[in-house]
């Protein structure tokens, strides 16, 4: 069902400072900075040779990112994300083992303009794991 590792994300509380960390200390390619309204994240893509890492900022009072920068002031690793060949049936193979997808249980489309679901920690060992369709 899973494929390749897509990116890691990390929730950062200075979206600018963790820009110049990658790109100018780093010298890694990064993405312009991506408003994602119905997730309440700005994300920037660290392109790396065989994954990315993804930069998350809280953008609106009810970002998940606000509330775990809250419980984690310096930031920290987020969640990963698994590309899937068709989301739907990773939601139908989640329900039928009794993993929770958050929100309302179907995809929405995520940064990369693809459909995304998140699995919920304690049905997945306790890690935040993102499924986008390939």
């Amino acid at each position: 069902m899973i494929g390749k590792l897509n990116h890691i994300a990390i929730a950062v509380p200075d979206l600018g400072k963790a820009t110049e960390f990658y790109h100018d200390i780093l010298g890694a390619r990064v993405s312009d900075p991506l408003d994602l309204p119905e997730h309440g994240v700005t994300t920037v893509f660290v392109e790396l040779e065989n994954t990315k890492l993804e930069l998350l900022f809280p953008l609106g009072e009810n970002s998940p990112i606000a509330a775990f920068l809250q419980k984690n002031s310096a930031g920290g690793i987020h969640h990963f994300c698994l590309e899937v060949e068709d989301i739907d049936a990773a939601i139908e193979q989640a329900k039928a083992h009794d993993i929770r997808i958050l929100g309302n249980g179907s995809a929405k489309i995520g940064a990369h303009g693809k459909p995304v679901i998140f699995i919920h920690p304690k049905d997945a060992l306790g890690c935040l794991v993102e499924f986008e369709e390939c």
